[in-house]
């Protein structure tokens, strides 16, 4: 071979290393743990019926004045509000209505009570709605709420969306001294994709001093204690929670140009522990 061409093949060969070795000092490139499947539920029956009941609990009504959030809708437990298509996915249906004084229902699940754990990654597929005033979030809360309240039980939003921005979702944390408007929080974005014409995999992966957040498996937030301005308030069991809720402080209220009713279809939720 002449010197030419053995030069050439050399430096292909370093441009093909350069761009197949991973950084090992990118932040956002950390090594991947092995998760161990431990709780999911599939969504698997058949047309029409409620969430398994082993799984999942619901909050009906109004909560504390619209949720907290002067939200508009009132939560149901009705199939035209949740249930399963039949399809291996789970249906949350928010509904122009006049039910229990709102003008709007929907539906929220939580696994309170029946699952709760400290760190692993917590993963869901899910299809959005659309539309202004829509809100739809798949998020965890701290399981000692019921004694220490809001904010300072802390609360994870693995994903959270305004239904009149389709290529964006957020995810966010919660705690005392970030929340509310405070909050920690980072937006995802697609420049040429919708997040309601297909389903996408949003999840976190929670360690004992880290929280990072995918989506598609593309890592694009890593929150420590270092960054919070508050407490660190995530070494406890959280919950999850499912819901679509109508208006409210985070997305505004519906216009003329929000079409009822809109579904948020979930093909699975599926949680892991690091073996």
């Amino acid at each position: 071979m002449n010197t030419n061409k053995k030069n050439i093949l050399i430096v292909l060969a370093c441009v093909l290393i350069i761009f197949t070795v991973p950084s090992c000092d990118n932040s956002l490139d950390p090594e991947v743990p092995n998760w161990q499947l431990v709780w999911q539920d599939e969504f698997e029956g058949s047309a029409g019926e409620s969430p398994n009941s082993a799984n999942w609990n619901y909050d009906i009504g109004t909560g504390n004045g619209g949720w907290g959030n002067q939200e508009l809708q009132y939560y149901t437990n009705r199939p035209e509000n949740i249930s399963l298509d039949g399809e291996g996915n789970l249906l949350i249906t928010a509904r122009r209505e006049s039910f229990g004084g709102q003008p709007f229902t929907s539906a929220r699940i939580k696994t309170q009570g029946l699952f709760e754990q400290a760190y692993g990654r917590f993963e869901a597929r899910i299809k959005m709605p659309w539309g202004p005033g829509i809100w739809p979030a798949f998020w965890m809360l701290g399981n000692d709420i019921e004694t220490v309240g809001w904010p300072q039980t802390g609360e994870i939003d693995i994903m959270e969306y305004r239904g009149q921005q389709t290529n964006i979702i957020n995810g966010t944390v919660h705690g005392p001294g970030y929340s509310g408007g405070a909050a920690i929080t980072k937006t995802f974005g697609f420049a040429n994709n919708r997040f309601d014409v297909d389903f996408h995999l949003f999840a976190v992966e929670w360690g004992k001093n880290y929280l990072r957040f995918y989506v598609d498996d593309i890592l694009y937030q890593e929150i420590k204690p270092k960054d919070l301005p508050g407490t660190w308030v995530f070494d406890k069991p959280f919950f999850l929670i499912l819901n679509v809720a109508v208006g409210g402080n985070y997305v505004g209220f519906p216009t003329s140009e929000t079409p009822f009713p809109q579904t948020m279809l979930i093909d699975y939720v599926r949680v892991y522990q690091e073996q």
